[in-house]
C-alpha cells in the first residue's frame, strides 16, 4: 500500500469513528478531538426514523424512507435509523434515547464533513447477521465524495437506505449482501 493510500485510509477511518462517536458517544478518542454534541432541541417532537437537520432531503424523500424503514423493522425486527447532519449541527447523543438504540439497531449518520458521507453504528445482533465487508463496500459505492457531489447527498442517502433494506432481507448465508443495490438497481 502506498503512503498516500494509508493516509487516506486513516482519514476515512478517523472520519467514520468521529461521526459515529459524536453521535452515539462510543468513540472516546474521537470525542477528544472534537467536542461531543448533545442537542435534544434538534429532535422532532413527533417520533421519526429519519431526522434531517441538514435540510437536504425533500419531505417526500423523508416520508418514503421512513415507510421503507418501518416496513423493514416490521419484517425483520431490525431498527434502521437515519440522521442527516452537518456537524456541529446535530442532536448528537440525544438520539440514543430518542430512538431507543439497542443491539438490533443500525444507526446511519450522513455527514459531508468527513469525506465519505456514510457512517454507521451497527448493533451487535445486526453485526452477527450481516457480513462486515458489506458496510465497507456500501461506503465505497454510495459514500465517496465523488459520488455524493456528482449525484447529490439525498441520492447517496436514499440509495444507501435501499441497499441496507435489500441486504437485511436476504437470507443469511454464502453470497448474502454481495450485491450493493440502491433504488432501481443503481
Amino acid at each position: 500500500m502506498h503512503y498516500q493510500d494509508k493516509e487516506t485510509l486513516r482519514s476515512r477511518i478517523a472520519g467514520t469513528v468521529l461521526a459515529v462517536g459524536l453521535t452515539l458517544g462510543s468513540a472516546n478518542v474521537a470525542q477528544a478531538r472534537l467536542e461531543g454534541v448533545n442537542n435534544p432541541d434538534l429532535l422532532p417532537a413527533e417520533f421519526t426514523t429519519v431526522i434531517d437537520v441538514s435540510g437536504v432531503l425533500t419531505s417526500g424523500e423523508q416520508v418514503r424512507m421512513a415507510e421503507r424503514i418501518t416496513n423493514l423493522e416490521k419484517d425483520t425486527g431490525i431498527k434502521l435509523r437515519v440522521l442527516m447532519q452537518n456537524y456541529p449541527n446535530t442532536p448528537g447523543l440525544a438520539i440514543r434515547e430518542y430512538w431507543g438504540v439497542d443491539d438490533d439497531s443500525v444507526i446511519f449518520v450522513a455527514d459531508p464533513n468527513f469525506g465519505n458521507i456514510l457512517n454507521f453504528n451497527i448493533g451487535s445482533n445486526v453485526d452477527l447477521a450481516v457480513p462486515p465487508n458489506f458496510w465497507t463496500r456500501l461506503s465505497g459505492r454510495f459514500g465517496t465524495k465523488k459520488y455524493w457531489t456528482e449525484n447529490g447527498q439525498d441520492v447517496a442517502v436514499v440509495n444507501t437506505v435501499a441497499a441496507i433494506d435489500n441486504c437485511l432481507r436476504e437470507p443469511i448465508g454464502v453470497g448474502q449482501c454481495t450485491n450493493i443495490q440502491g433504488v432501481l438497481g443503481h
